[in-house]
């Protein structure tokens, strides 16, 4: 199964598809794209603007992640929906944190199949 991350020296890369203009902010686990790469799916209630739409994805992977908003940048992606962060930290540890966000369910509403 493809992983919506690559380790780097320095931690993570992280491969995200972002929704901007959402009703609300959720990490909604990884997709298996048509050309079989894996992206892991965000959704945020910023708009594209400014760049507000990529604080609030750095803000909330930080989080979810359990790192400082300071080890998260887009690397790529600036202006596009398909986005590459860096990740600093503990690679193996990020994958395992990565991993966990795919299995958890991120609302009742949206029950994994």
């Amino acid at each position: 199964m493809p992983k919506c991350y690559r380790l780097s020296p320095s931690g993570l890369s992280l491969f995200v598809r972002v929704t901007p203009n959402a009703g609300r902010d959720a990490i909604e686990g990884v997709e298996i794209r048509d050309n079989e790469t894996a992206v892991l799916r965000v959704r945020v209630s910023a708009v594209p603007d400014k760049g507000k739409a990529n604080a609030a994805v750095v803000a909330l992977l930080a989080k979810a992640l359990g790192v400082p908003k300071s080890a998260v940048s887009v690397v790529s992606g600036e202006t596009a929906r398909m986005k590459t962060l860096d990740v600093v930290g503990d690679g193996a540890a990020l994958a395992l944190a990565v991993n966990a966000l795919d299995s958890a369910p991120s609302s009742s509403r949206h029950p994994r199949a």
